[in-house]
């Protein structure tokens, strides 16, 4: 009888530990990333650019570049700055639009992508997908996995708190994303990848239920760990399916809607995955996902980020439009504005103040 297996594209290394920083030169000169040491380093003009000149002499054969800011264009440009140089693989040391960029040129030149988060603010530093803007907006690039991902604890605790509290909010928003799988799959027998699924839910729960904070290695570790594994989930799938239901669709409706006032996207994320599970009648589940946001120092009502109701519930009716073909409790229900904003005045009774 034949042993039948799959293959799951994951990084080849993942290095999640305080002081990690210091052996990335290692991690660079496996032979199954790099074996000559040409190296092409994209650095924000922020975080990575601080970090340059501690980490240069650990890469002597690394070439920098600055890369602007998080939009195509800034993908584009960097791609054809790297293309001629005879590189083994790109690294991404910065915040997420530098790592989406350099995902973006390395996939277009065909180098691998070493990706370096300078912090956790959501969980695309080891997905399959590159978050771009545009010229109509945002846009979604499907994009190979990091062959390596090297996150330093001690660099994180750096960063600011709200970018690692929106990671927090990223992270818990898998359980919910999971429920409107599992919703499709009972209405409309849309096939559920189990683990893809079960992978992506034990990553949201393990932050939901960890007793620590963002002070604490313990969870900061935790946290790291289950975003690289949501990453993981979404390439097992094949989409982002595994981490993104109503609660990402509440998100992009609010970057859609309001797009000078958007708040981070995993506090969005976050407070939309806390107000859909009180939408599926999951009434617990969703007060306990919103005592553990605010303990975390998460909104989970709109005002928190300043948006009135009426906005919030302008952004809940407009969320199905943001992800033509997904189905979530948003589109099982297809409230109209009354019923939403009668919904909503139950679930701040429910939440409390």
């Amino acid at each position: 009888m034949p042993l039948l297996t799959r293959l799951i594209p994951a990084p080849v290394v993942v290095d999640i530990r305080p002081g990690a920083l210091d052996d990335l030169g290692c991690v660079l000169a496996d032979e199954r990333v790099s074996h000559s040491g040409k190296l092409a380093v994209a650095v924000s003009g922020g975080s990575g650019a601080r970090l340059r000149e501690r980490i240069s002499p650990l890469l002597p054969g690394a070439t920098w570049y600055e890369v602007g800011g998080g939009t195509l264009d800034d993908a584009i440009r960097l791609a054809g700055d790297i293309k001629g140089g005879h590189y083994d693989a790109v690294v991404g040391l910065g915040g997420g639009k530098i790592i989406d960029c350099a995902k973006f040129a390395a996939a277009r030149v065909g180098l691998p992508l070493v990706a370096v988060p300078t912090n956790l603010a959501h969980d695309g530093l080891c997905s399959p997908v590159a978050t771009l803007d545009n010229d109509a907006g945002r846009g979604s690039y499907g994009v190979p996995n990091p062959i390596a991902v090297v996150i330093d604890l001690d660099v994180i605790r750096e960063a600011p708190v709200r970018y690692v509290r929106a990671g927090i909010g990223d992270a818990i928003s898998n359980v919910s994303a999971v429920a409107d799988w599992e919703l499709a799959n009972r209405v409309n027998g849309e096939k559920i990848d189990g683990l893809a699924a079960a992978v992506a839910r034990q990553a949201g729960e393990a932050v939901l239920r960890h007793p620590g904070g963002i002070g604490d290695n313990d969870f900061l570790q935790v946290l790291a760990e289950a975003l690289v594994l949501s990453g993981i989930a979404m390439s097992v799938s094949g989409d982002s399916r595994p981490s993104s239901g109503a609660c990402h669709e509440i998100n992009h409706a609010f970057d859609l809607l309001f797009p000078k006032r958007a708040a981070a996207h995993g506090e969005q994320c976050g407070l939309g995955a806390a107000f859909a599970m009180y939408l599926r009648g999951a009434h617990e589940e969703s007060a306990y996902m919103a005592e553990v946001l605010r303990r975390h120092g998460l909104p989970v009502l709109p005002d928190e980020i300043g948006f009135t109701r009426d906005e919030f519930v302008q952004a809940v009716e407009f969320a199905p439009q943001t992800r033509p073909g997904r189905f979530t409790i948003l589109e099982h229900l297809d409230l109209k504005t009354h019923q939403i904003k009668d919904v909503y005045a139950d679930y701040v009774k429910a939440i409390g103040s």
